[in-house]
């Protein structure tokens, strides 16, 4: 593969010259990308040397007008490490001072940003918005660490380790395209089951691990319909959106869109009971007791389980405990294929938190255990067990 390796003006571009060698080793051609700022923490030579080829600094000190053209159509890939603050407000919003920022306007390809910054710079409003801004244009953003930063403060901010990013590398490029004309239908987020016109049952799902997923597919070339619940977040890139609100709802809208489906994915933390009757009328409060009669919600995962023909099916269990015994059970009594399990309840991982630690179940009776990781990667791994389980299946239905 074809790797621009672009190098922003932060204390860990010395990273960045590891980061180019392990690309080296893993067979990739490396082309370096400097801005002004990174010249002051690394020289151009030292990438020049590892990488066997010509670093690129100056916009109007090369051979060709175009050459930023030349360079962006000639590479599969951008990796932007470390992408700092004002580099990711600069692509963010497209401004074009630089070799770098100029490439990215012209580059089509897939794109990983490792940010590196103080911990307040990286949790100020603004980062987050441009980050945001990234990811939605379909862009992966490998987290930075929590630890010891340079200005001497503690916090997340550090970036990822050379061996994390070019693993990513390495995963992008084994993934490609491998969901080419694939659909995948995925469910997200929580439902809310009315009490009464202003109040209603629902749960602390964020709905972000099913935009992971989504986003993970689509960059896999997939065409993902995501069915979402009520959430905070904006629509991944490329992803089809559909929303609902209710159990009933979304099991209306998973049975329309089912069938192109050849992988369905039910990420929704779906409300387990409603009210079958709610009032026209808000319900005033008394001094006196109230009881509700709550009815079960449809079983989607269930009733998919049942009609799945030759799709793939992979459920979700968030539990509190005794997460792989019931990740089993959920697997054998909904049909599916693939369970992915995780604990729920912490401050750390989970609902609402940006990153995940799963365990996936699968039929063949394998366990896989996926360790702490942003759930955008997590969302990766998951695609990749995915597309391993079907050809077992697959496998083992020919023979």
């Amino acid at each position: 593969m074809k790797i621009i390796l672009g190098v922003g003006g932060g204390i860990a571009a010395y990273k960045s010259a590891e980061l180019a060698r392990l690309l080296m080793q893993q067979g990739h051609q490396v082309t370096a990308v400097m801005t002004d700022a990174a010249q002051r923490f690394v020289t151009p030579v030292t990438f020049a040397a590892l990488t066997g080829r010509k670093v690129l600094t100056d916009l109007f000190a090369i051979e060709s007008a175009i050459d930023h053209i030349g360079t962006a159509q000639e590479n599969d890939l951008l990796v932007v490490a470390p992408a700092t603050a004002d580099l990711l407000a600069r692509l963010a919003h497209g401004l074009a001072g630089d070799f770098l920022s100029t490439l990215y306007l012209a580059f089509t390809g897939p794109v990983l940003l490792a940010p590196s910054m103080n911990v307040n710079m990286w949790q100020h409003a603004a980062t987050r918005a441009n980050v945001e801004i990234l990811e939605r244009r379909g862009h992966r953003v490998i987290e930075p660490g929590v630890g010891y930063l340079a200005c001497g403060m503690t916090g997340a901010g550090r970036m990822a380790e050379p061996e994390e990013i070019a693993a990513a590398v390495d995963r992008e490029a084994r993934a490609g395209r491998d969901l080419e004309g694939e659909t995948v239908l995925i469910t997200a987020g929580p439902t809310e089951e009315p009490l009464d016109p202003v109040r209603y049952i629902s749960n602390r799902s964020s709905g972000k691990m099913g935009y992971a997923l989504a986003e993970a597919a689509a960059a896999r070339g997939a065409h993902v319909v995501l069915i979402s619940g009520p959430v905070h977040l904006s629509p991944p890139h490329g992803v089809e959106v559909i929303q609902v609100r209710t159990a009933a709802e979304m099991r209306t809208r998973v049975f329309e869109n089912l069938e192109p489906a050849g992988i369905v994915i039910k990420a929704a933390a779906v409300a387990d009971f409603h009210l079958s009757h709610v009032p026209d009328q808000k319900r005033k409060k008394t001094a006196a007791r109230l009881s509700l009669e709550l009815d079960p919600t449809p079983d989607i995962l269930a009733e998919v389980g049942r009609q799945k023909g030759d799709r793939l099916l992979v459920g979700f269990a968030a539990e509190t405990e005794n997460l792989r015994q019931e990740a089993r059970r959920k697997l054998e009594s909904k049909n599916c294929d693939m369970v992915v399990g995780n604990l729920v309840g912490g401050t750390e991982t989970g609902f609402e938190s940006d990153e995940n630690e799963v365990v996936l179940v699968l039929s063949t009776g394998d366990t896989v255990e996926i360790a702490r990781a942003s759930k955008r990667e997590i969302a990766d791994r998951i695609f990749d067990e995915i597309l391993k389980l079907r050809l077992s299946l697959h496998s083992a239905h020919e023979a």
